[in-house]
């Protein structure tokens, strides 16, 4: 019989207790975290209500969705919801203009559910994913207060698998974040601007190529997105790379308006809770694709690149880069801080999908135009890109409406180009009855003999008026002098002004003076990048208006109102979405990526507040009336 080594069986000995001892510290743990009424089927066999139970689709009883993360005895302050017991709720819930009746211990999510209302969600319902933020519009004080998962949002904004409804008897009104105003899809480009098909993408003797590295068998479709990333809106353009069609063209609201509705907001929010801002993009973005393969019968891994428009912040945000020396003067990003050192060839970026966790290819790139300079960026020189300004002999001026309004003023040769912070005041933000281009918005006004008539988007009962409605407002009361230039009304003791009053609508003097400020920024603009230009309205041989909100503007409003510059309205081209429009083009020929690298190197860019007389033009901007023709 051998001898057995004492000391070796001693160290095993040894080695054996501290495996159990360790095996025990982690079942100590995770009955901390685990809930014991969780079998191993991820079932909950409680008899008793909480807040992590879902029922289960197929058969009976209940599916916990607790992650084993965070305490889990929190969860049992919802009471079991007793079927024998009744209950006499005066309250409702409200989305979308569906109601239900209000129950005890239900999330807003259950409600959305009851109420056919689609809201995404990626993590079970456990507060992880973040995806399902919905905006409270009333009845904020009947919910349970926000718990740690939510600590991410401000105001009244919250996760609508968290916030648990503890009031039956008050109303409750909520709108999920993902929501589709008319957002506009198309653009008008020139003949000039058509090109050869020569993507960076292509197939040769079923071999897919990035050029001329082979990075995918051909599995049936050689598609690109093309994408317009804006403070408000989100558009997206599936373009077949093999004959330059495009295959389908979607669009949402920003899903990252919890973060506030202007890019400072935004840029702030996002030193504080970085990554939220950009991982509720990503998902929305990956959810429209998922969409666009099931609705037009393809895989994802069947695009193979990506081509990004977007302002400066949204970009860097999108491309993971810290955004916060663009809230800072000199309001220049990293990346053009790092171009001007010399430490970067372009400001344009690519990165790989992989890396931005995009539904794509694994081995497709992510490429955006580059920026002008501080604020003024890829979305801009997109829309250069869409009306061919390299060809453009004669003076034109662009000006791409938003949040913040771009200007640009030149021609081949020259060209100047500004920033102006002109704020969500003409999106509805800060407005009393302001709202967003949803139906229901009243798009134009005429005043008739002491009344309002209107037009409404789709036909539907007012609601508030989107900002065409509030530039048709503002020329109908200077017209009819209703109103001072000042914003004033003609009675001048009146604060508030009765529009509809069947449906409750007022416009006030507040209102009145935020849209000035935020006229006051768009005139700002227009009139200092044309004097520094050395022109007047007069000579520009053609104004390209971009976006969706130009485009549905009455352009003799915009005028009398000092919104836009007095050019000939004969020489007004409305462009529609020109970012996406450029993108498209980017995505389909290298040779205007290449075109455009080098185009934006030579723009002159002007800090409007730098100007020495820029208050003196501000204030004069801030009245309602038009721009003067000579400076």
């Amino acid at each position: 019989m051998k001898k057995i080594d004492k000391a070796e069986y001693e160290k095993r000995l040894n080695k054996i207790t501290q495996i159990f001892e360790e095996l025990v510290v982690h079942a100590d743990e995770q009955a901390t975290y685990r809930c014991p009424y969780k079998n191993r089927f991820d079932h909950c066999t409680a008899k008793f209500g909480c807040r992590n139970q879902r029922k289960i689709d197929e058969g009976t009883g209940l599916l916990c969705v607790g992650d084993d993360k965070l305490d889990y005895r929190s969860a049992w302050e919802t009471d079991a919801p007793d079927p024998t017991a009744e209950t006499h709720s005066t309250g409702t819930i409200t989305c979308d203009g569906k109601a239900y009746q209000l129950t005890p211990g239900k999330t807003i999510f259950d409600y959305a559910d009851d109420l056919t209302v689609q809201v995404p969600t990626s993590c079970f319902r456990t507060g992880q994913c973040h995806e399902c933020i919905v905006e409270i519009k009333c009845g904020m004080d009947s919910l349970r207060p926000p718990n740690e998962a939510e600590a991410f949002l401000r105001d009244n904004y919250r996760l609508a698998c968290q916030a648990i409804v503890l009031d039956i008897d008050k109303d409750i009104e909520f709108t999920p974040l993902r929501r589709s105003p008319r957002i506009l899809t198309q653009a008008i480009t020139t003949d000039s601007g058509a090109s050869e098909l020569d993507p960076r993408v292509t197939q040769r003797d079923g071999v897919v190529y990035y050029r001329d590295d082979p990075i995918d068998r051909y599995r049936g479709h050689l598609y690109g997105l093309a994408l317009d990333i804006g403070t408000t809106t989100v558009v997206a353009n599936l373009v077949d790379l093999e004959n330059g069609k495009t295959v389908s063209v979607s669009s949402f609201e920003n899903p990252q308006r919890f973060g506030g509705s202007d890019i400072m907001n935004r840029i702030t929010y996002d030193g504080e809770f970085q990554g939220e801002l950009r991982r509720s993009l990503i998902a929305a973005l990956n959810s429209e694709i998922m969409e666009m393969c099931e609705c037009h019968n393809f895989v994802r891994q069947e695009i193979y690149e990506i081509v990004v428009a977007g302002n400066t912040t949204m970009r860097d945000i999108f491309f993971k880069h810290d955004v916060q020396s663009i809230g800072q003067k000199p309001y220049k990003s990293l990346i053009e801080h790092e171009y001007r050192e010399g430490n970067r060839s372009t400001t344009s970026l690519t990165e790989k999908v992989r890396r931005l966790g995009i539904r794509a290819n694994p081995k497709a790139m992510v490429y955006s135009l580059p920026l002008i300079a501080s604020h003024v960026g890829a979305d801009v020189a997109a829309d250069l890109v869409s009306i061919d300004v390299p060809t453009q002999d004669e003076i034109i001026m662009l000006v791409d409406v938003g949040t913040n309004t771009e200007v640009v003023v030149g021609n081949a040769n020259r060209m100047v180009a500004a920033s102006c912070p002109a704020g969500p005041a003409f999106e509805g933000g800060g407005i009393e009855y302001g709202m967003p281009a949803y139906p229901g918005a009243i798009e134009s006004v005429k005043w008739n003999g002491g009344q309002f008539q209107y037009e409404t988007i789709d036909n539907e009962t007012p609601q508030g008026l989107c900002g065409s409605g509030l530039i048709s407002l503002l020329a109908e009361l200077r017209r009819n002098n209703q109103m001072s230039p000042k914003g004033v009304f003609a009675d001048r003791k009146q604060r508030v002004m009765s529009l509809l009053p069947e449906h409750g609508i007022t416009f006030s003097r507040d209102d009145a003076s935020n849209l000035a400020q935020a006229k006051a920024a768009n005139y700002c603009g227009q009139y200092i990048v044309l004097r520094h230009f050395g022109c007047v309205p007069k000579d520009i041989t053609k104004l390209f208006l971009a976006g969706g909100f130009a485009n549905y503007v009455n352009l003799q409003d915009a005028i009398e109102i000092g919104f836009l510059a007095p050019v000939p309205e004969a020489n007004v081209v409305k462009i529609g979405n020109a970012a996406i429009a450029g993108a498209t083009a980017v995505l389909l020929s290298e040779q205007k990526r290449a075109d455009i690298e080098t185009f934006v190197n030579n723009i002159e860019h002007i800090e409007l507040e730098t100007t020495l007389d820029f208050f003196d033009v501000f204030v004069e901007g801030c009245q309602f009336k038009p721009m003067s023709e000579t400076f």
